[in-house]
């Protein structure tokens, strides 16, 4: 598609997005939110253009801020996530389809497909029995141990890129739709988390670029944002007015953010985000902790996630740490 042609069909998409909210929020005489809602505000000008740019959905940010900083209830910082993506990345999602930027069709249907599954089965099954601090000392703990094998698949012990998978056997297509379903999970006690589960697994498994794993994974995470947040305003009728009051004052943020990021990360290296992934994992878990201040307990829970996540994670990317080609011989 001509740049000018795709670019006035997003502008005319947005435009009229932005336009809907302005007369929704001067029908009902909403603009007051701001004044006391302003801080998510401003949280969402970078966790938009987060949303957009990696492989971490614009609720990482949001449900360790809203949790961590403003200490606000993680089923409001969950419930507000999914409504806040749903708009934010589903943008972006529009910007990477009309924009061309490659994605990965196979990764895209099987992980989504997974995903699906396991955000209902998680929010049915899982998440009443999570307790606040647990969930928050999971979030940050598990993402830390990816955060360390991406550093050393890429920084330490580095190996050649891949820009589409591998003929996949049906072995291969189930663990992927596995991974998928654990991402989903995630999703429903997190907010987010099938975009970084699914992210790992191409990568440090298959050695799929960061430039194709991205935006694949900006996509995947926009339609489990989407059931999540149907799911808990219509079937579970769980979201709150204070998640809804949230989500209002961020919508004209990330409508512009989470494309900007799409775009932005379309330009760089994928070492480059690499490294902005990581960096964002380790400021989540030294906030945490210094926030939580986690006992005994708590910490050898996070410990346990941190090395399972470990061990996981070395597991899935042992072959390319030993070679690329290998992964063809599976």
């Amino acid at each position: 598609m001509p740049a000018k042609s795709f670019k006035l069909k997003f502008a005319l998409i947005v435009g009229s997005l932005f336009a809907a909210w302005v007369l929704y929020m001067t029908f009902y005489q909403l603009w007051h939110l701001f004044a006391d809602n302003w801080f998510m505000t401003v949280v969402m000008i970078f966790g938009s253009f987060i949303a957009g740019a990696s492989s971490e959905g614009g609720g990482a940010i949001a449900y360790p801020a809203m949790t961590l900083l403003f200490n606000i209830e993680p089923d409001v910082a969950r419930n507000f996530s999914f409504a806040i993506q749903s708009f934010g990345m589903t943008c972006a999602a529009i910007w990477i389809f009309l924009s061309g930027i490659k994605i990965e069709k196979t990764y895209l249907l099987l992980a989504g497909v997974g995903g699906f599954i396991g955000i209902i089965f998680g929010s049915f099954f899982v998440l009443p029995y999570v307790l606040p601090n647990y969930a928050k000392m999971m979030f940050v703990s598990f993402w830390l141990s990816f955060g360390i094998a991406l550093f050393v698949v890429n920084f330490v012990k580095a190996n050649d890129s891949i820009d589409a998978l591998p003929k996949l056997s049906k072995r291969q297509k189930t663990e992927l739709v596995l991974v998928g379903m654990m991402g989903g999970v995630f999703s429903s006690i997190l907010g987010n988390g099938l975009d970084i589960c699914t992210f790992a697994y191409v990568v440090l498994k298959y050695g799929l670029s960061e430039k194709i794993a991205t935006p694949t994974s900006v996509i995947l995470m926009a339609s489990n944002a989407i059931i999540g947040f149907l799911m808990h305003s219509f079937v579970l009728n769980t979201m709150q007015a204070e998640a809804i009051n949230y989500l209002l004052v961020c919508i004209p943020v990330v409508i512009f953010g989470a494309p900007m990021g799409a775009f932005v990360i379309s330009k760089i290296g994928r070492k480059t985000i690499a490294a902005l992934l990581i960096v964002i994992i380790i400021v989540q878990f030294i906030t945490a902790i210094y926030v939580i201040r986690p006992g005994s307990e708590l910490l050898l829970f996070s410990a346990g996630i941190f090395f399972v996540g470990i061990l996981l994670f070395f597991v899935i990317s042992r072959r390319r740490l030993n070679g690329l080609n290998d992964v063809y011989h599976q």
